[in-house]
């Protein structure tokens, strides 16, 4: 079985990073790199940065000047080639960054726990990070929408298994 290097960042200090969230980030990628047969060892950056912070780099690299959930920066050229660690020989595919002020909110807005946003996040973004465009064609949009959804589904933390109930 191919080897996989997560490295987890905590670049922001308003939102207090959950027990087992760096767990859950690495069980996400692993899964997409699993669902996806990615045989080859690989590399991984996921970063959780603030909302100032994640608006300021969606400026920069997608001219879009407002907040987001998260951004996916792959490693790959224009020809599709990737870089390779010279040491390790694992293929650097690229960097995860997160916004946990946004996830808390959406959370809250979809009615579910927070881990369940950033597993979503996390998933989203290495679909990304392997090539998967969802804003090329509603066709790729729901392609991409049914992997998030069968990778989250396969670690227990589906759209179905994670509404959170209201017992008051």
């Amino acid at each position: 079985m191919s080897k996989l290097k997560v490295y987890v960042k905590n670049k922001q200090n308003i939102v207090k990073i959950p027990v087992g969230i760096r767990l859950l980030i690495r069980r996400c990628c692993q899964a997409v790199l699993a669902t996806e047969k990615f045989g080859q060892d690989a590399e991984v950056s996921v970063s959780f940065v603030s909302n100032k912070e994640i608006r300021n780099l969606n400026k920069i690299y997608r001219n879009k000047d407002k907040e987001t959930d998260v951004l996916s920066f792959p490693l790959t050229d224009d020809d599709g080639h990737t870089e390779v660690n010279a040491e390790t020989g694992a293929v650097l595919l690229g960097d995860v960054v997160i916004s946990l002020e946004t996830a808390v909110k959406q959370a809250e807005m979809y009615g579910h726990s927070l881990e369940r946003e950033v597993g979503f996040l996390t998933v989203h973004s290495m679909l990304h990070l392997l090539g998967y465009d969802h804003e090329t064609s509603p066709l790729d949009e729901r392609i991409m929408r049914e992997k998030e959804e069968a990778v989250l589904e396969k670690l227990g933390i589906s759209r179905d298994a994670t509404f959170i109930t209201d017992n008051n």
